[in-house]
């Protein structure tokens, strides 16, 4: 008798993953939503993006808070896993560096709202901080000294001090059209090249 692979524990481990998949649907567009238009952006417009309902949204996240703490952990896993990738897969490290700079400000976007959505949870908020560093500081180091070996870029920069300077160039973005803090975060990372 041939086993067609349909146990008693398979189907639930198939709705287990729809599961996992529809909550990252989910999180991709809330993220896409909260980097065009904040975090305080509807709930209805996120659930047209992901093409469910608000009820949907509300059964897997039931404050805005959940959902906005859920992305921000979402977009550090998604920042930390592209490093890599990025490193292996651009024609040079600095092009890596520059592609994994454009995911760290999607997430920086996303970030400012998220102290108002927690509204006064210090623990909670420093929890988050803390992922954020473990998971992103040593994607960013890799980053900087493939860069630094391929001696493309100077080498007296860390990991700490470039992402602090993206942060800082991504204040007030959200509160002045004219402020273009993408050119900003391009000319610094251009700025980190050697000279020819």
């Amino acid at each position: 008798m041939e086993d067609s692979g349909q146990g008693p524990g398979s189907s639930a481990r198939s709705k287990r993953k729809d599961a996992r998949r529809n909550q990252q649907t989910l999180l991709d567009a809330a993220a896409a939503v909260f980097v065009a238009s904040g975090v305080e952006a509807p709930v209805r417009d996120i659930a047209a993006k992901a093409g469910v309902g608000m009820g949907t949204i509300y059964r897997h996240f039931p404050t805005r808070a959940d959902l906005v703490i859920a992305v921000y952990r979402h977009q550090v896993d998604a920042c930390a896993e592209a490093g890599p990738a990025l490193l292996a897969a651009s024609p040079t490290p600095h092009a890596a560096l520059g592609r994994w700079v454009d995911l760290f400000v999607d997430f920086l976007v996303t970030k400012h709202g998220l102290a108002a959505a927690m509204q006064g949870d210090g623990t909670g908020f420093e929890t988050l901080h803390a992922y954020f560093l473990d998971r992103l500081l040593p994607v960013c180091t890799q980053l900087l000294e493939a860069a630094t070996a391929s001696g493309e870029i100077h080498s007296d920069l860390d990991a700490y001090q470039l992402m602090r300077g993206i942060g800082n160039l991504c204040i007030g973005a959200e509160s002045d059209p004219r402020y273009d803090v993408r050119r900003l975060v391009a000319l610094l990372v251009a700025g980190l090249r050697r000279p020819c």
